[in-house]
């Protein structure tokens, strides 16, 4: 949702109610992925995997409250919102990048999930960072890159369940 948001923005050209909206709903939904995709790789992910893990669905939850700060205060665009929080955006970013960085690289040790969505993470967090000040596409092609890595782990999660689950569901002769 939150990547569908972005391709929006793209289209529309500044923020609108219902792309804030999404946002908002995409924004939010990454706390629980990441802190869910966590979770099915403990105990093996280890302390930098929390840690990494925390800060990132704690820096998403700054951003989701600048989605509701801009919803409330009618922003047009990024630029203004970015002109309010200042600072608070670069170190939440910041924290982003940490997290990103540490959860990728706990991904790649534990080796449950696949290494190339770490890695995509890893790069992604770094691109989202260094295109903040870059035109709306440009961000938003930064922004695709963590998005699939959380969709790569997620449908690998989900294929392991169902195939779990499958093999289960076969009598034993």
């Amino acid at each position: 949702m939150y990547f569908a948001s972005e391709l929006v923005e793209v289209a529309q050209g500044n923020f609108t109610a219902g792309r804030l909206a999404l946002t908002y709903v995409g924004e939010a939904g990454i706390v629980f992925a990441v802190l869910g995709l966590y979770a099915v790789q403990r105990p093996r992910i280890g302390r930098l995997g929390l840690y990494g893990a925390l800060a990132y669905a704690y820096s998403s939850v700054f951003f989701a409250s600048t989605v509701v700060y801009a919803l409330a205060a009618g922003s047009k665009n990024w630029a203004a919102v970015t002109h309010v929080f200042g600072g608070w955006f670069t170190l939440h970013g910041a924290i982003m990048v940490a997290g990103g960085l540490a959860f990728g690289l706990a991904v790649i040790k534990t080796a449950v999930l696949p290494r190339w969505t770490a890695v995509c993470l890893m790069a992604g967090v770094v691109l989202v960072a260094a295109a903040a000040g870059m035109p709306t596409a440009v961000r938003a092609a930064a922004a695709a890159l963590p998005q699939a890595a959380f969709v790569g782990m997620g449908v690998t999660v989900l294929r392991e369940r169902w195939r779990t689950r499958k093999l289960r569901a076969i009598p034993a002769r």
